[in-house]
């Protein structure tokens, strides 16, 4: 399991960004997180991955903690060799490789070679298209296709978690819910633990088992996915839902007045 335990985050030493964020990731679970643009939920996944160091970050109270031992003071290769590899946001792909070239470098850890080939066979699988363009450079790719590739790549590290940043960014609904079914069958074939980090909250906690809720560095609301889905704020402020169940129009924005009662 993975804990995270009243943390707090800095950049450069002044800008507080987690504000004692307390949370955990089972193995084998799905754990989302929820909340606005710049609410810190991807501090939280670079705070567990080591990623802050490189952006002169730094855990500055509480700790992560990976089953018994500290790990927010080790570096991210280090991190990544105990398993917890993270997807980031925004399609950071190598271009001038080919799909199996690419996913080939998630695996660069593993010395099996015959299981890494079984493994991209695995994942040919799941992302069928992927098959089709195995020869073909990544940079020419849609981005869902890009997108399946560096889940694959992540995949081919045999990951204990996967740390997932907005996996649904810029994809048509169509190719939305592909992704989310293959994050979901990686979780319940390989056992895989999964943090997601969604603001398409509906696809998230369609799939997750537990879920939280940050706004402005701090986590204010958490319970399992259908207690949040069945939570009356959460349908207003992020399903789009009003009380009575239909969906709520935002244009006139003057008389929209969130509530806030998990403050």
């Amino acid at each position: 399991m993975i804990n995270l335990n009243n943390i707090e985050v800095m950049y450069n030493r002044v800008t507080l960004v987690l504000r004692g964020v307390t949370l955990e990731i089972p193995d084998g679970g799905i754990v989302t997180l929820l909340g606005g643009n710049g609410a810190g939920k991807s501090t939280c996944l670079k705070a567990i991955s080591g990623l802050l160091h490189p952006e002169l970050g730094e855990v500055t109270e509480g700790s992560v903690v990976l089953d018994e031992d500290r790990i927010d003071r080790l570096p991210p290769e280090q991190i990544a060799e105990m398993g917890i590899i993270q997807v980031m946001e925004g399609r950071q792909i190598l271009e001038h490789l080919t799909v199996e070239e690419e996913l080939m470098v998630g695996s660069h850890m593993r010395k099996d070679r015959e299981a890494i080939r079984k493994d991209i066979d695995l994942l040919y699988q799941y992302f069928p298209v992927l098959k089709s363009y195995s020869e073909k450079k990544t940079g020419y790719l849609s981005g869902g296709e890009q997108q399946m590739v560096l889940i694959g790549r992540a995949f081919m590290a045999r990951p204990r978690f996967m740390l997932l940043d907005e996996p649904s960014l810029g994809l048509s609904p169509l190719l939305v819910k592909d992704i989310f079914h293959i994050i979901h069958r990686i979780n319940n074939e390989q056992h895989t633990g999964i943090l997601l980090v969604e603001q398409n909250a509906r696809m998230a906690l369609g799939i997750a088992q537990h879920g939280y809720v940050m706004e402005n560095g701090r986590v204010v609301l958490d319970g399992t996915a259908d207690e949040l889905t069945d939570n009356e704020d959460i349908k207003e402020f992020y399903l789009g839902l009003s009380m009575d169940g239909k969906r709520k129009s935002f244009r006139d924005i003057k008389h929209y007045k969130r509530r806030k009662r998990w403050l």
